[in-house]
């Protein structure tokens, strides 16, 4: 699939110097650059010209026969730096799109060597400029290249690229999709399980282990197809024989993680994963191969150096066997194995941060079987590339979306983004869409999200009536894979940055975040250009079943718990597999950095991240199963169904969810307010308690904090904090008519006439301060007749620290505190705090029905989905969660 990969470097340059061989561009042609950055200069000093040459020395470029001269220093004939034959097109020998990608000190030498006089001394030899059939120059531009044409339906696929530290074995993996026929149920522990000690390689013998691994301390540097040069070497063991039953493991390919291999026992290894690139942490993914296994025999596996107290894995998660056997004779894919499962905490300690461990036993289904074990169903980026090569060569399809780059990454990997609706028939029709974001694999060890990402596209490119009416009416973006880096190296929740790229939405580094910034950016355009209604990031989770929504609270009076009906609509329309429940809307100072948060400070009320479990459900039919892709996949279609939903013109819906909504807010308001101890009076504007007092704060999230930026990129983020106040425009002020100056000089002197006043009574004593004080009573009641009219009452941070404190807030009480505090200096003794809001609220019964009212949820799309909503699903009391 990759032809790259399969080409050997047989014969190399040397360790000549750059600038002398770029002034022999002969040497280049001749032989084959082993070097990605000289290749890089190769290709990009001669498409633009920037070569050394005598003026008449250049034929013409329709020319292409290659006449070379040995040079008698380097063992072929003619001058150094004499050239008389045309540089072949560096686009016959580019079968990847991006020739090579070297880090910003490599772009500065390019730099400096396109300003090397030498170099410019003699005309340069433009590729842009056109040429007749004479040999002389047209003025006219040729036309640019493609750029979007990332799949041609006769050439390779663009090969991953890799750090140039990481060692990668030219194989290609390929994995069948398979839906087991029966329920695979989560493990029911017995008590029995053992807790192995841990051994180490002291008194193991290590039979896997990768050394080249970047860890902190080093960062990312440049990228090459294929990773590390040289010659690969084999980490595991040497078979003695045929009897020798050591399993041989391995982990050098695309997504896989897998450091270390320890037997300490015949059938029994400890395993220790790799942390993500460039840091000391995130230990949670896992993707390995054994090979030369025995059947019936059991195994046990235990993985060493895992960070997380909690884990799914205490809970009954299993982890998943995929036997290439099974695969080839009975089609059988990955399926969830595994015995004597426990998730403990490693006693070994080190003085360092401490290590828990996950062990599991297993019999082998075949004899000199190859298995592999994943933590989740692995999607890799050659996975997404074939999909989308495939939507690229659909002739229907592809009418209706659109394949462009959004950018590349940090190692130079294309970050696609796909663009999909239907052709407008006027321009009116096209500005009145509405748009849909969505993305995905921002953590590239959640490869769950990109099953909900493929379940989703599979649905919206069909010919369904409901895809074709979505296609009409909005415009989706979709970036289905933000961390392709991350995906390649078998990163769990990091880019090759190091960072949590779901921290640094707010980032202005461009060069070092791009797929943050420029989808970030997207969204900024895009809201320019039309109002988006649902930003979606799909994510995974490690410590909570069941799949639910993350969202940000509304402030606004008017759309007061509008971002709540969609998760309850999508809990209607999949209810055993998404949990309202789990769905938490509070925003914490933590989390400003996420997608989720960044997007809904720019505009979008409904900004949601989805989170699946790696685990299943335990809800309804699927209690206490696992998820499979299909079940995953599924969700990408109730995402599109709820949408559809969202957005009907008859919003009985819409308006009977909000109902429902507010009556267990109302209930759980009850609920907390019995747990303090207090009384409250609900039958007022109880709405306009604030909701923050009654989310929790407890640890629901599987995120981690934002560890900052890199030491080598803080002065690169001073720098640009820097130009931006250098650039920065002072606004000027408008001029001013003469009416406008004379009415802010009268204003001005009223002003300074008030403040005299005021001043006044306050230097002939305390006593005349008191006279005083009736000002404060009207400044009050108006403030609460203006608040009154609005039909906006508020509780603000200090009345509700008041209210958690049990102080009054009656203005009349809180003056005499005041003047009792400023006269003795006495301790003062705070009364209950009550609650009794009893504004006016305008209620429509036609819009709003009432809570007790039993809606309908008619469904007549799909008869094979539909099921029976003649009564609103009775609800328990709803549980509010955060994340740290």
């Amino acid at each position: 699939m990759f032809p790259a990969l399969e080409t050997e470097l047989k014969q190399e340059v040397g360790t000549l110097p750059l600038r002398e061989l770029l002034r022999n561009p002969v040497l280049l042609d001749q032989k084959t650059c082993p070097d990605p950055y000289e290749d890089f200069m190769y290709h990009h000093l001669q498409y633009y010209g920037y070569f050394k040459a005598q003026r008449g020395s250049l034929p013409n470029s329709a020319s292409h026969q290659h006449v070379r001269k040995n040079n008698p220093r380097y063992g072929l004939s003619g001058s150094f730096g004499e050239r008389e034959d045309v540089i072949p097109d560096p686009l016959q020998k580019e079968k990847l799109l991006w020739p090579t990608c070297v880090s910003s000190a490599a772009h500065r030498q390019i730099e400096a060597v396109s300003r090397d006089p030498l170099m410019l001394s003699s005309p340069l030899k433009s590729r842009q400029l056109l040429h007749d059939e004479f040999g002389e120059v047209n003025p006219c531009l040729r036309e640019p290249r493609d750029l979007f044409a990332f799949f041609p339906s006769s050439g390779p696929l663009q090969a991953p690229r890799w750090p140039i530290e990481c060692e990668v074995i030219k194989e290609n993996l390929h994995h069948i999709e398979w839906v087991p026929p029966q329920p695979e149920y989560f493990y029911q522990p017995t008590g029995n399980e053992k807790l192995p000690e841990i051994v180490g390689e002291e008194k193991g013998t290590v039979v896997y282990q990768l050394d080249s691994v970047p860890t902190e301390g080093s960062y990312f540097t440049s990228s090459r197809v294929g990773g590390k040069r040289g010659i690969i070497r084999e980490p595991a063991v040497t078979l003695q024989g045929p009897e020798d039953n050591t399993l041989l493991f391995e982990s050098r390919f695309e997504s896989g993680n897998l450091q270390k291999a320890v037997r300490v026992d015949t059938y029994e290894y400890e395993l220790t994963l790799r942390t993500d690139l460039y840091t000391n942490k995130h230990t949670q993914w896992f993707y390995f191969r054994v090979q030369n296994t025995r059947k019936d025999t059991t195994y046990r596996f235990t993985i060493v150096n895992l960070l997380k107290p909690k884990s799914l894995y205490t809970v009954g998660m299993k982890p998943l066997m995929y036997s290439q056997l099974d695969a080839n004779t009975h089609n059988v894919g990955w399926r969830r194995e595994g015995n004597e499962i426990r998730y403990y905490k490693n006693n070994t300690d080190d003085g360092q941060q401490p290590f828990y461990c996950l062990t599991w036993t297993i019999q082998f289904p075949h004899d000199q079987d190859t298995c592999f074990f994943a933590h989740f169903y692995p999607y890799t980026y050659t996975d997404l590339q074939c999909y989308l090569l495939s939507v690229a060569n659909n002739p229907v399809q592809s009418q209706f979306c659109k394949l462009r780059t959004l950018c590349r990454s940090l190692a130079g990997n294309t970050v696609y983004l796909l663009t999909i609706t239907n052709p407008s028939r006027t321009p009116r029709e096209a500005a009145a869409k509405k748009a849909v974001v969505l993305s995905a694999r921002v953590h590239p060890g959640e490869s769950n999200g990109s099953w909900i990402m493929k379940g989703f596209l599979d649905f919206i490119l069909s010919n369904s009536p409901d895809a074709q009416l979505l296609r009409d009416i909005f415009v989706f973006k979709v970036v289905p894979m933000l961390n392709p880096d991350g995906v390649i190296v078998g990163n769990y929740r990091c880019s090759l940055a190091g960072r949590d790229l779901n921290r640094h939405y707010k980032t202005i580094l461009k060069e070092s975040f791009p797929c943050i910034w420029y989808t970030r950016n997207m969204v900024k355009r895009l809201l320019e250009e039309r109002e988006v209604l649902l930003y979606c990031d799909f994510h995974g989770h490690s410590r909570k079943n069941n799949i639910f929504l993350y969202g940000c609270k509304n402030n606004d009076r008017k759309y007061w718990l509008h971002e709540r009906v969609f998760p309850l609509m999508l809990s209607k329309n999949a209810p055993d597999k998404f949990s309202f429940q789990s769905c938490n809307f509070k925003v914490q100072k933590c989390k400003e950095g996420t997608g989720r948060v960044v997007m809904w400070r720019m505009g979008i009320l409904n900004s949601y991240t989805m989170e699946s479990t790696f685990g299943g459900s335990t809800l309804g039919n699927k209690r206490d199963t696992h998820f499979t892709i299909e079940d995953l996949k599924s969700l990408g279609y109730h995402v599109c169904d709820t949408l559809l939903d969202f957005c009907d013109p008859d919003r009985t819906k819409f308006m009977q969810c909000l109902a429902e909504l507010k009556e267990l807010l109302k209930q759980e308001i009850h609920k907390k307010f019995d747990e303090l101890g207090q009384d409250m009076d609900l039958e007022g504007n109880w709405s306009d308690i604030s909701l923050s007092d009654i989310e929790s704060s407890t640890s629901g999230s599987d995120s981690s904090l934002s560890d900052g930026l890199p030491v080598h990129l803080l002065s690169m983020a001073d720098e640009v904090n820097q130009k931006k106040k250098m650039y920065k425009k002072k606004k000027k002020k408008p001029l001013q008519t003469r009416k406008q100056r004379n009415e802010q000089y009268q204003k001005n002197n009223l002003m300074r006439e008030l403040k005299l006043i005021e001043d006044a009574p306050e230097r002939a004593g305390f006593a005349s301060a008191l006279q005083k004080q009736p000002t404060f009573f009207r400044n009050s009641e108006n403030a609460s007749s203006s608040m009154m009219r609005n039909e906006k009452p508020r509780l603000n941070e200090s009345q509700l620290r008041g209210r958690d404190k049990g102080t009054s807030l009656d203005p009349s009480k809180m003056t005499s505190l005041i003047l009792t505090k400023n006269r003795e200096g006495m301790q003062i003794q705070k009364p209950r705090f009550t609650v009794s809001c009893c504004p006016k609220r305008s209620t429509n019964s036609s819009q709003e029905p009432a809570p007790d009212m039993k809606p309908l949820w008619p469904r007549n799309r799909y008869p094979a989905t539909k099921r029976s909503r003649a009564t609103m699903t009775v609800y328990p009391s709803l549980h509010i969660y955060t994340y740290p």
